[in-house]
C-alpha cells in the first residue's frame, strides 16, 4: 500500500473510531455489562478451527475498537490486538479497562507486524471488513504466516467480493470490481454503524479481492486452506444502508436469486515435520 493511501485510510478509521461505539454494531453497554460480540458466523469458524479458544494464544488482526479481542480474552483466550489506528487502540484499550479485561495492543500495519510476534499465535482472527483495505493480499497471507506457530490456525470471516461490487439495488449499479486492479479511491462522509454522521476524514483508498486470489495466496503463504464456505446470509450489512430479514440477518437477492454474501476461509500452518 502506498504511503499516501496509508495515511488516508489511517486517517479514516481513526475517525470512525471516534464515532463508533454504542451504536446499532457496537454495543458498549452490553459488552460491559459481560455479553459477548462474536456471531454465530465467527463462533461456528472458531469451532470448526480450533474448537475452544481457551488457552491460546490468539492475534486478533486489524482489531478496531476491540470489541472481538475482548469476547475471545473472555472465552479464555490470551488476546493481542493487532491495528494501524492509535485512536482505535486507544478506546479498545479503554473498553478492555472497563470490562476488567487484559489485553495486549500493539499499532502496526497488517502487512507487517513486529518481528517480535512472529511465531507467537496459535490462531490468527480476522473478521469483517477486512481484506478490503490491503493491497498486497500476498503479504498479508504471509504476515499471518509468520505470526502463527506451526500448526497454528487462520479464521478468516468477510464480505464476499460479489456482495462488494453492489453500490444499490434499485437501480442495480456496481461501484466496485470484483477481482483486483490496483487502488479505488471513495470519499463519503458517514459509517456502517451510522451513514448520516459526519467524519473528519473521508476519503478512503480500497481493493478489491476475488475468491480465487485469497485461496491462492494463503498457499503460496505456505498456508494449508483446510474450509471455504460461501453464506448467502450475514448479520452483518457492508454498506450500512440495506434493512434486514425478519430473522434479523441480511440477504442480497438479484432477480429473486440470493447473492454470496459472506465467506469463511480456514486455513493452517504446517506442524513441523516429526524429528
Amino acid at each position: 500500500m502506498t504511503t499516501e493511501a496509508l495515511r488516508l485510510n489511517r486517517a479514516n478509521w481513526d475517525a470512525r473510531a471516534r464515532l463508533h461505539g454504542q451504536d446499532r454494531y457496537y454495543d458498549t453497554a452490553a459488552l460491559v455489562a459481560g455479553a459477548s460480540s462474536l456471531t454465530e458466523v465467527e463462533l461456528d469458524a472458531l469451532r470448526r478451527s480450533v474448537g475452544d479458544v481457551s488457552g491460546l494464544e490468539v492475534c486478533h488482526m486489524q482489531c478496531h475498537i476491540g470489541f472481538g479481542s475482548i469476547s475471545l480474552a473472555r472465552a479464555g483466550a490470551r488476546v493481542t490486538g493487532v491495528d494501524f489506528s492509535p485512536v482505535s487502540l486507544a478506546k479498545a484499550a479503554d473498553l478492555a479497562s472497563r470490562c476488567q479485561v487484559e489485553l495486549s495492543l500493539v499499532e502496526a500495519d497488517a502487512c507487517d507486524p513486529p518481528s517480535s510476534l512472529s511465531g507467537r499465535f496459535d490462531l490468527v482472527y480476522a473478521t469483517i471488513g477486512v481484506l478490503c483495505w490491503i493491497e498486497d493480499l500476498g503479504s498479508w497471507m504471509g504476515a499471518v504466516a509468520r505470526l502463527l506457530r506451526p500448526g497454528g490456525h487462520l479464521v478468516l470471516v468477510d464480505f464476499h467480493p460479489l456482495v462488494t461490487m453492489i453500490d444499490t439495488l434499485e437501480p442495480l449499479v456496481f461501484d466496485f470490481p470484483y477481482n483486483f486492479d490496483g487502488p479505488h479511491r471513495f470519499d463519503q462522509d458517514g459509517s456502517y454503524t451510522d451513514r448520516s454522521a459526519h467524519l473528519e476524514a473521508t476519503t478512503t483508498v480500497q481493493y478489491a479481492h476475488g475468491m480465487g486470489e485469497i485461496v491462492t495466496r494463503a498457499i503460496s503463504a505456505g498456508l494449508q486452506v483446510t474450509y471455504l464456505e460461501e453464506r448467502t446470509a450475514s448479520p452483518y450489512d457492508p454498506r450500512g444502508s440495506q434493512a434486514p430479514d425478519v430473522d434479523d440477518l441480511y440477504r442480497v437477492r438479484l432477480s429473486g436469486q440470493l447473492v454470496p454474501h459472506l465467506y469463511t476461509l480456514l486455513a493452517r500452518k504446517p506442524p513441523n515435520p516429526a524429528s
